[in-house]
């Protein structure tokens, strides 16, 4: 029988990288390697994390709602080595404006949710009163 062989991808300090901390991803500096963990420190924003309770997703409903800020700029974190990716760019975006660039995507992404489950709505009431005929 084959064994599956999973890459490892191994980090120094220094590398750039791409991490993913909770629902939010960051251009990152590795700082320090202690053994399945790195330290980072965030340079720039990719994905703001998301809003409300993670483990019930797009649930309003929910005792707490989480506001989730990105971390900030040069912020340090300790994050497990299988959350870190190679950044594949050359250049790392600025802080505040990748920050706002991300705010803006997860808005847009919101509201196209927000925009489908107005939609959904009304034809899943259309479909009941046809239903109820």
């Amino acid at each position: 029988m084959e064994q599956d062989i999973k890459k490892t991808q191994s980090y120094a300090v220094g590398d750039i990288v791409k991490a993913e901390v909770r629902s939010g991803h960051y251009v990152a500096e590795v700082m320090e390697l202690n053994g399945p963990r790195a330290l980072v420190k965030i340079l720039a924003v990719l994905k703001h994390p998301e809003q409300g309770d993670l483990h019930s997703p797009y649930n309003p409903d929910v005792p707490m709602f989480h506001e989730r800020r990105a971390l900030s700029y040069t912020e340090k974190t300790t994050v497990l080595l299988r959350a870190l990716s190679v950044y594949g760019s050359s250049t790392v975006p600025d802080y505040k404006q990748s920050l706002l660039a991300a705010t803006e995507t997860a808005a847009e992404s919101l509201d196209q949710l927000k925009r489908w489950a107005e939609k959904s709505l009304i034809l899943i009431k259309e479909l009941e009163m046809d239903y109820n005929k």
